[in-house]
């Protein structure tokens, strides 16, 4: 999920200027944030942890007892919004905040550290902003019971004061340590000035009714993301803005709405599946897998292209993140196809079309928000995303026989029968890890959310008792990237219903579906402009902002149309997959290109055949709904 290949607030501050001496009053407050840093860290890795345990022992007492704790999911999910928050300030302090970089990746290392300097500047402002309002949000929930546990509502509402507050510090410390002074004074008066003006016109943005709303969602926002601003705090910024210099609705309804989005328990799938994709990294499952579709195919031309189609069918969706499920598949395979004459560029465009075919198959992340958001089943997202992968998949492969026709076969090795049946027995374990998922999802064994934890308690016992190579050391790291990556993700999706909440309070929803019932064509067409939306939408935004900001707008559309949600879920986020990895725009095609360690400017010009492939088969997944819906 991470988009960027930089790190937000430490990209290119050696250039910035020479270093700036440490004074002992810096030098405290640098103690001090490293103190809270670590406990930061250590109470969001036991957080996930306690999130797999409490899950887990309530689905087996459920399953195997009958006798379910009534009490589990409301814990869960108080952790749950404690874990998101935690995260989201270990992400900030890390720089692993989706971001958009279309805007700056071509300028200098000097002017990049001006705008990240800005950058970090508005988000502490809008952190600052929002201390107050989350506090006045605690003290109304405060009072409040939850309906099992009893306990005060305050537990849930204090995660996002105390969030708020930390990433406040966090934003702070990346500002001193990896900006000038010059440059933070001159961030601060940009901000200051634009406070000011802000406040002179608020009369004029409360005349100009909803006309305003083209000023804060797109202008602002627009213009904080192509600073690279990470892409949560840009709609935050566009949302608090309307809300308080627009209209007279309080700014605590902002931290209400967020922890209202954040608080869907579906949406507790995201850090386990997180886990379960590295576990699978630590136990050797992904590479059992590839090893044996090697075995099978890879002497045969084309064969590893093939094996790298296969091998992300298999393994993508589980870790919830794209960077993840590329780089399990990618350096197993690349060096033995270049041995055998095929174009790096070739190959890399292979690898980002991969990771489009693959956006629909189950577990998904993706999948799991729009349930969420939507309210679409889980298991019918998690059935019906399984042939509109394989269109897709079957798109690529023409395109891999086509290039590979004259692919040099003579460093390929054959395997025996003997060799292959011992790589199957290897690669059992890891193959049996999707069925068991899908299994007990569609089965009603376990929700989409419990699972995961089967997923994970199975891939630490394969890798454990089967092959004798889990190593604990890196256990309490993946806690940590995984408390980092899920707080990235799900500030998008708490930030994003605040924006979508504000969007309906407008009245705009309304308008966009007086707008998308004059398409005219009917039902077919709106489907292909819904399609082509996605691809814009999905360019800008990625997936999982993407469909919380305009999922619960577009969606009720579709269903006056007479479509089915699953197939328009299906459209959505494939479309926005080949959004996200179409250059130039789609940022996770230039991380395919930093995994396969290629130039841009080289695998560009590679990229069309696939594009092409990918887009033939959105459009067959568009007009035939049986794709998505015929094994429901």
């Amino acid at each position: 999920m991470q988009i960027e290949i930089s790190e937000f607030g430490r990209a290119d501050a050696a250039a910035s200027g020479p270093a700036q001496p440490v004074h002992a009053g810096t030098r405290l407050f640098r103690a001090a944030d490293r103190g809270i840093a670590r406990a930061t860290e250590a109470a969001a890795a036991l957080l996930v942890l306690a999130e797999v345990a409490l899950l887990g022992t309530s689905t087996a007492s459920r399953y195997l007892f009958a006798h379910p704790f009534a009490w589990s999911d409301e814990l869960a999910a108080i952790l749950f919004l404690w874990l998101a928050m935690l995260g989201a300030v270990i992400a900030l302090r890390r720089g692993e905040h989706m971001r958009l970089t279309a805007f700056i990746r071509g300028l200098s290392p000097e002017r990049r550290a001006w705008l990240d300097a800005l950058a970090l500047m508005l988000v502490a402002a809008l952190l600052l902003g929002l201390v107050m309002p989350s506090l006045e949000h605690y003290e109304e929930r405060v009072m409040g019971l939850t309906p099992v546990l009893q306990v005060s509502e305050g537990w849930r509402s204090a995660a996002m004061l105390v969030g708020a507050g930390l990433m406040l510090l966090t934003a702070i410390d990346r500002l001193i340590q990896h900006a000038t002074w010059i440059q933070i004074g001159a961030a601060l008066a940009a901000v200051a000035a634009a406070y000011g003006l802000l406040l002179w016109l608020a009369p004029w943005f409360e005349d100009l009714g909803n006309g305003s709303l083209a000023i804060f969602f797109v202008l602002f926002v627009i213009a904080a993301m192509a600073i690279g601003m990470p892409i949560a705090f840009a709609f935050l910024v566009g949302t608090v803005c309307y809300i308080a210099f627009s209209t007279t609705i309080p700014l605590s309804i902002v931290p209400s709405r967020m922890e209202e989005g954040m608080s869907h328990l579906i949406l507790l799938a995201v850090p386990l599946f997180v886990l379960l994709g590295a576990l699978m990294e630590i136990s050797g499952l992904a590479q059992g897998m590839i090893a044996f579709l090697v075995s099978l195919i890879g002497h045969r031309r084309g064969g590893l292209q093939y094996v790298l189609l296969g091998a992300m069918y298999l393994v993508s969706g589980i870790s919830g993140a794209k960077a993840a499920d590329m780089a399990a598949v990618a350096p197993a395979l690349f060096p033995e196809m270049k041995k055998r004459g095929n174009h790096e560029g070739d190959l890399t465009s292979l690898l980002s079309a991969s990771a489009v075919m693959s956006e629909t198959i189950p577990p998904s992340i993706v999948l799991i928000t729009v349930g969420s958001v939507t309210g679409v089943s889980i298991a019918a997202l998690f059935t019906g995303g399984l042939m509109p992968a394989l269109v897709g998949m079957l798109a690529l492969c023409a395109v891999v026989w086509w290039q590979s026709r004259g692919e040099d076969l003579a460093s390929a090795r054959r395997f025996t029968w003997g060799e292959k049946g011992r790589l199957l027995l290897v690669a059992l374990p890891g193959l049996g890890l999707p069925v068991v998922i899908r299994t007990a999802v569609v089965e009603g064994v376990a929700t989409a959310t419990e699972v995961s934890t089967i997923g994970v308690v199975y891939a630490v016992l394969v890798g454990v008792f089967v092959y004798r190579r889990f190593e604990w050391r890196r256990v309490y790291p993946v806690l940590v990237d995984t408390a980092s990556l899920s707080g990235a993700i799900l500030l998008v999706v708490g930030a994003a219903t605040a924006m979508a909440w504000a969007l309906t309070q407008s009245g705009f929803s309304q308008q966009l579906v007086a707008l998308m019932g004059l398409v005219p064509g009917g039902q077919a067409s709106f489907l292909v402009v819904s399609a082509l939306a996605f691809i814009v939408l999905g360019s800008v935004l990625e997936g999982v902002p993407a469909i919380v900001l305009f999922g619960p707008l577009l969606f009720p559309i579709a269903r006056q149309m007479g479509v089915n949600e699953v197939h328009y879920a299906m459209i959505a986020v494939f479309a926005m997959g080949f959004g996200l990895f179409t250059p130039p725009f789609g940022v996770g095609f230039y991380l395919a290109c930093a995994i396969g360690r290629v130039s841009p400017d080289v695998a560009i010009k590679r990229a069309w055949p696939h594009l092409a492939a990918l887009f033939v088969a959105l459009m067959l997944i568009t007009l035939i709904p049986w794709i998505s819906i015929g094994f429901l």
